[in-house]
């Protein structure tokens, strides 16, 4: 007998909220992925300011990762073009999301059109559909606007706000969380692609008011600019500041090795890894999950199989049982 069929919510943006619904699409359960429309650099910065549309480029992530796709089709949609006067910088994907919302009229139109045609498991649906701003506080006092400029600044970041702050959310939205078994808040860039989704009010009213569980998927590294020195508690904390209230009940976090040459990689760059903090955590009453989440070749990623798995574990009522504590 099939068992039965979860509702699930993900909300984010970026390389982490696609790196997992690979992982998800597989397993027997209905998907919607909410995902930020603050972006506003490169191509989607770019069509943003051109074509007065809200950025495709998070979308079309997001698309393509839920999409039962040919591996050539998938990097067809992903190509950027390299020169051309108009076209240089410009991403296929997101240059076919445009074109679709001029056919249709409007933005949900065309993601829904793009995801008819690339048998997209689930739903994807923009966060909002009024043009939006990010704005960074640091804990200096100063100020600065716009997504793509603030892990520019090697500030710390205290607050992040949209504007406009009375930004409606999609009816279609509100819907799903109301019937989440779960919702999924990240991995991803937490002041960029994390908050900028829970900033809208209609969003994180009814994130508060769901009966599912809140699940707080932990990035694996920090990120520099954003969360320099970051550990999971931190993460947590943040999202919850900006909701204005405590709401996670599971915070998945990454507690196995990673090699010390990747470490050194990472470094260089300004990274390190995210240190779990289970007994901290724990102790304030979160349900953790720990266990040896990555994969790595190049870069470090999520296990998208072994998070689905665990995920589906919460699901069903046997969740936070860490393999590792240490």
């Amino acid at each position: 007998m099939e068992s039965k069929q979860h509702k699930v919510v993900a909300i984010g943006g970026g390389t982490g909220l696609s790196a997992i619904l690979r992982g998800l699409k597989k397993k027997n359960l209905d998907i919607t992925a909410i995902v930020t429309v603050a972006d506003d650099g490169g191509s989607s910065g770019k069509l943003r300011d051109q074509l007065d549309m809200l950025p495709p480029g998070d979308i079309r992530n997001v698309l393509i990762s839920l999409a039962d796709t040919e591996p050539l089709l998938e990097k067809v949609l992903q190509y950027r073009f390299q020169q051309g006067e108009g076209l240089a910088g410009h991403n296929l994907g997101n240059l076919l999301l445009a074109a679709l919302q001029d056919m249709t009229g409007d933005f949900v139109s065309a993601i829904k059109e793009l995801s008819r045609v690339l048998a997209v498991k689930g739903k994807v649906l923009p966060a909002t559909l009024q043009q939006v701003s990010l704005i960074a506080e640091f804990t200096d006092g100063t100020r600065i606007k716009g997504e793509s400029r603030i892990p520019t600044t090697g500030k710390s970041i205290k607050q992040v706000y949209i504007v406009p702050h009375d930004v409606e959310p999609l009816d279609e939205a509100i819907e799903a969380i109301q019937k989440a078994d779960a919702i999924l808040i990240g991995p991803g860039s937490l002041y960029t692609s994390i908050i900028p989704n829970l900033l809208v009010k209609g969003i994180k009213d009814a994130i508060l008011a769901a009966k599912g569980k809140k699940i707080f998927i932990c990035n694996v590294m920090t990120q520099p600019g954003e969360t320099d020195h970051y550990q999971a508690i931190d993460h947590v904390k943040a999202v919850e500041k900006h909701v204005g209230e405590r709401f996670i009940d599971y915070v998945i976090v990454q507690n196995g090795k990673i090699p010390a040459k990747m470490i050194e990689r990472y470094r260089q760059q300004g990274a390190e890894p995210v240190k779990a903090n289970i007994e901290i955590l724990e102790s304030q009453g979160y349900k953790v999950v720990a266990d040896q989440f990555l994969k790595y070749n190049t870069y470090l990623r999520h296990n998208a199989d072994k998070l689905s798995d665990r995920i589906i574990m919460i699901l069903e009522g046997k969740g936070n049982q860490s393999s590792e504590k240490n």
